[in-house]
């Protein structure tokens, strides 16, 4: 298992909290959280990341911009979504989605696929 600094970006602060709790216990760091695509993509091109978080909708607004940030810099990501596969933003329809919510074994699995292979 690699441990990870994360980025989460989701716009539920309860659900937010209650994923910094489960990475944590993970033994993975969170090292930024936002809640919305302006602080999402904002914090997603300047802050030191190994792994990104990604809610699919972000108050009614898609979460693409933040999850093109991430890519431009060559990271992984994957969204987390109540929603499944339903609502990828076009242009990353191959990028996993974990539905939420989610186990922590389903939560460590899906890090440790996505850290492993390296791509998103």
């Amino acid at each position: 298992m690699t441990l990870a600094s994360i980025l989460l970006v989701e716009d539920e602060a309860l659900i937010r909290m209650m994923l910094v709790q489960m990475l944590e216990e993970l033994g993975h760091r969170v090292v930024a959280e936002a809640g919305n695509v302006v602080d999402g993509q904002c914090i997603a091109q300047i802050e030191e990341y190994d792994l990104a978080i990604l809610d699919i909708n972000l108050h009614g607004t898609s979460a693409a911009p933040v999850a093109e940030a991430v890519r431009s810099r060559g990271l992984p990501f994957f969204f987390l979504s109540g929603y499944g596969s339903m609502g990828v933003p076009r242009g990353f329809e191959r990028t996993p989605v974990t539905l939420k919510p989610c186990t922590l074994e389903t939560l460590n699995r899906t890090i440790d696929a996505i850290l492993s292979n390296g791509k998103t």
